[in-house]
């Protein structure tokens, strides 16, 4: 039996929510249970409606996307995953939306099939990071990070052993469960279990914050692929 994935679109256009909704719920495993005008608007309707993912658009007035993103990922239990929105794929707010806690990002342009795809690889609680889509992302890392006082993050990558890291420098570079265990080859358990292992010693939510993580603690370079 398919479970449905129960979606949320938060956007200040009209004519978006609209579009989406219709390619959506035109897939058989997933249904729009919502539309939200505003970040604020995002917040009490995913207390109400309980969606498994957000189209979270990034600029939105009164409480915008990043706000909305922090929020409703902050809480220890909290299960929502937020796919955020975006008209360029330069937007510089993109990265602080997932540091904010964003599973990944799309682009409005998307075909019918890759907003699907998106949603249902969140939905399954894997990030939206691969390199073809993340490319020119990567500048905004670089700049972002040369800021961040590194030392404390670069100790905790010590905690891991060094397969650990080298699938966290995976990770980081948006390879998958599948093409991680290809790489090292090993079974795909395996790296799973390895990428739990790395979510609970440096106290991480998902795929999304260890690829931040690995850029910020220095541990991955943007020039490195």
């Amino acid at each position: 039996m398919t479970t449905t994935i129960r979606v949320l679109i938060a956007d200040d256009q009209m004519m978006v929510r609209q579009g989406f909704t219709v390619l959506l719920n035109a897939e058989p495993d997933i249904e729009v249970v919502g539309q939200a005008v505003d970040g604020a608007d995002a917040i009490t309707q995913v207390a109400q409606l309980a969606p498994d993912v957000v189209l979270m658009d990034i600029r939105m007035p009164g409480v915008g996307g990043i706000e909305a993103t922090r929020r409703l990922t902050e809480p220890a239990d909290a299960t929502v995953k937020i796919l955020v929105l975006t008209t360029f794929d330069l937007d510089e707010y993109v990265y602080e939306a997932l540091r904010a806690g964003a599973s990944g990002f799309l682009l409005k342009d998307a075909s019918a099939d890759e907003l699907a795809h998106a949603v249902r690889v969140v939905a399954a609680g894997d990030a939206l990071l691969a390199p073809n889509i993340t490319k020119r992302l990567i500048g905004e890392f670089s700049r972002v990070t040369a800021a961040v006082p590194r030392g404390p993050l670069r100790a905790r990558v010590g905690d891991l052993t060094e397969r650990e890291t080298e699938v966290l420098t995976l990770i980081a570079q948006g390879l998958s469960n599948a093409e991680i265990a290809a790489r090292l080859v090993v079974a795909e358990q395996t790296v799973k279990t390895h990428v739990s292992r790395i979510l609970f010693k440096l106290g991480l939510r998902d795929r999304t914050q260890a690829a931040v993580f690995a850029y910020e603690s220095g541990l991955v370079r943007p020039s490195a692929f």
